[in-house]
């Protein structure tokens, strides 16, 4: 029994014997060196009350903070000093044993209730700062303890990928990963919502935000991110968000597939649609004669997209569609004919591109006028 008793005793003087009775308050050991006399002494195991004690003791020492690793050399030292001399070894080091493993039991039980509760709060603060709703004060109050820092402005950046994604998920987790490998010491808060992928930083930090899509994109082998404009404070951030959301609606209307979309570079897209009635009327008078020729109005919206983004360059826009430069100049009269427009009138093909535009954005003739 002394040599079992001199192992225990240099275990714990080796890990610091002093510095865990002085850094765990006597109250979570309350009872171990009573339990730990009386049950060795007869052999017995523990009772239901003395293990749900030291459950309860277990629980309390997790939501006060301290560590596992002090509470466990605590532990050894009060079992050092309160080795009962008259006990064999087996029966000292299995109270040992139960009394650590119900106070462990415990600990762990409550340190999850404390991790759902902060990742209940939160998701509560991303929700609030993502949709512009919630007490401003609040918001900045609780901003440090998530990473942010809202007296700067932020901008975000939201990935669209091909399936959606829950923040346990793989993909987020590995973009998580390098994301923050790369910039631990920047203040930035990463997450995922409806299954997207959302990075917020300091507006002059747009090399985050670039790390971000580029690792997105990686990970996924496809998505498109969009980066709305740098706004202050806590409504802009919401601001931030809801431009990103747009440019990617917007690059999916309009077939965009540059993998990096920035708002500040499509701001014509919702100037277009603020007035959705102009809009409609600019359609409807302009493009829904296209209706009229075989196969429909879509080919020759395609034709006449990719035209005006080759440049109004016949021969590239024919490559791009697979046609010859005949077939295109074909089509592209087609579309004077049934329009009243020349396509390649550079005074009367401003109100015709726009018309496409704006049937893209309605996705139209998808849906109805």
């Amino acid at each position: 029994m002394a040599e079992v008793v001199e192992v225990v005793g240099a275990v714990s003087a080796a890990v610091g014997e002093e510095t865990a009775v002085r850094d765990v308050p006597v109250p979570y050991l309350d009872g171990f060196e009573r339990i730990l006399a009386d049950a060795a002494a007869t052999g017995r195991r523990l009772t239901r009350d003395e293990i749900q004690s030291r459950r309860d003791l277990g629980a309390q020492a997790a939501v006060a903070g301290h560590g596992w690793r002090t509470l466990v050399r605590a532990h050894l030292a009060a079992a050092r000093g309160g080795w009962p001399r008259a006990a064999t070894p087996d029966s000292v080091l299995t109270v040992v044993e139960q009394a650590v493993d119900a106070f462990a039991d415990g600990y762990e039980r409550a340190q999850r209730l404390v991790v759902r509760k902060e990742e209940a709060a939160r998701r509560e603060f991303i929700d609030d700062l993502l949709h512009g709703r919630g007490d401003p004060g609040r918001l900045a109050a609780h901003s440090e303890r998530f990473g942010l820092r809202l007296s700067r402005a932020h901008a975000v950046a939201v990935a669209g990928g091909p399936e959606k994604y829950d923040e346990t998920d793989a993909v987020p987790r590995q973009v998580a990963s390098e994301l923050f490998a790369r910039f631990e010491n920047r203040r930035i808060l990463f997450t995922t919502k409806d299954g997207r992928m959302v990075c917020i930083a300091p507006g002059d930090q747009d090399d985050v935000l670039v790390h971000f899509a580029e690792h997105a994109h990686a990970a996924t082998g496809q998505a498109q991110v969009a980066i709305g404009r740098p706004r202050p404070g806590t409504v802009g951030i919401g601001h931030s968000y809801e431009e990103a959301l747009n440019a990617l609606d917007v690059a999916q209307r309009m077939g965009l597939d540059q993998r990096l979309l920035r708002a500040a570079d499509l701001l014509v897209f919702p100037v277009l649609a603020r007035d959705r009635q102009a809009l409609v009327d600019l359609v409807r008078n302009t493009v829904v004669p296209l209706e009229q020729a075989r196969g429909g109005a879509r080919p020759l919206l395609d034709t006449l997209m990719t035209y005006f983004d080759s440049g109004c360059v016949a021969a590239a826009a024919a490559r791009r569609l697979s046609l010859s430069v005949r077939a295109l100049t074909y089509r592209l009269e087609r579309v004077r004919t049934l329009t009243g427009i020349d396509p390649t009138d550079p005074a009367a093909r401003y109100t015709l591109q726009t018309a496409v535009i704006g049937a893209r954005l309605l996705d139209w003739p998808a849906r109805p006028l």
